[in-house]
């Protein structure tokens, strides 16, 4: 029996089949939104690509929210309804869950070039089988994993990226780039997706809004003004790192993932020091090794994950 695996945001659907416990590499394949009306098209394309397969069970990771055995994508006019996809495929098992989910679910096996160590921890620390995946890209959340006893994987849903900037963010925010713009990154998503990345570049320079993408390739350029919007970027990451730390306590990692969250990697030496800043329970974050999700698998890893 196959399981039917896919990874779908609002530019391209990735699906997967997946048989005694792993996927068959041969049968990845990467579907492009614009080209089809609904998820169930691609569903029927693939399935007919791949031989209509005698699914037993699927899992289906939705960059949007998941609710009640249904999920809309955020960026994309597409619904998603676990017993429509039951009638669709004849699988006797449907799941749907949240794209951050599925990078929860797969941590725990992410290894050797899947994953970038950004910063190790000593290997002497405690542990406690929790982890944390933090999504910095278009949005921002981040996701809660635990390992029970036995191996199966726990994940809990957030809404991280809704709440309040914490106190020690803002004060910075206020020192360099004022009061009134700092007002403008109300939420920790406004401050750490890409559109808050485009937002403190416009506060810093007193120019109009670019790209993220194009602030990423300034400071790859050495544009000084671009250079110094993700230094303090970089900074302020780690502030809130730091904080996630403390809050979730992943003594087994913090994975970073997501395009903002790649662009990080290369600033460690800006994010350590505001990540280690503060003396007060220091002992929490310095015993947090620090991931980069480099796989991208590991969403569909993950969907076989939540299967188990």
């Amino acid at each position: 029996m196959a399981m039917l695996l896919g990874d779908v945001g609002g530019t391209n659907a990735r699906m997967a089949i997946a048989r005694n416990g792993s996927i068959d590499a041969g049968t990845v394949t990467r579907f492009k939104g614009d080209d089809f009306a609904s998820f169930d098209d691609v569903v029927r394309q693939f399935m007919a690509e791949q031989h209509q397969p005698n699914i037993s069970s699927m899992c289906i990771a939705v960059a949007g929210p998941v609710s009640g055995g249904r999920a809309q994508l955020t960026n994309r006019d597409w619904s998603f309804d676990e017993d429509n996809l039951a009638r669709l495929t004849d699988a006797d098992q449907v799941r749907l869950i949240n794209d951050l989910s599925a990078l929860g679910y797969s941590t725990p096996s992410l290894a050797g070039e899947q994953l970038g160590t950004l910063r190790a921890a000593p290997v002497t620390r405690a542990r406690n089988g929790q982890a944390l995946v933090v999504g910095l890209g278009t949005g921002f959340n981040v996701c809660a994993v635990r390992v029970l006893p036995g191996g199966a994987i726990t994940v809990l849903e957030a809404e991280e990226g809704h709440t309040h900037l914490p106190a020690n963010i803002m004060a910075r925010l206020q020192d360099r780039v004022g009061t009134d713009a700092a007002a403008g990154f109300f939420s920790t998503e406004e401050t750490f997706a890409g559109r808050g990345l485009s937002r403190l570049h416009a506060a810093m320079t007193g120019t109009a809004p670019m790209r993220s993408e194009d602030v990423a390739r300034a400071a790859e350029a050495g544009d000084p003004a671009a250079v110094a919007t993700y230094d303090l970027f970089a900074e302020l990451v780690g502030l809130l790192c730091r904080e996630l730390s403390l809050r979730f306590m992943p003594l087994e990692g913090l994975f970073l993932a997501g395009s903002v969250g790649r662009s990080i990697a290369d600033r460690m030496a800006l994010f350590e020091p505001a990540f280690l800043a503060e003396s007060h329970m220091r002992h929490i974050p310095e015993n947090t090794p620090v991931f980069l999700i480099r796989d991208d698998m590991a969403a569909l890893h993950g969907c076989l994950a939540a299967l188990g």
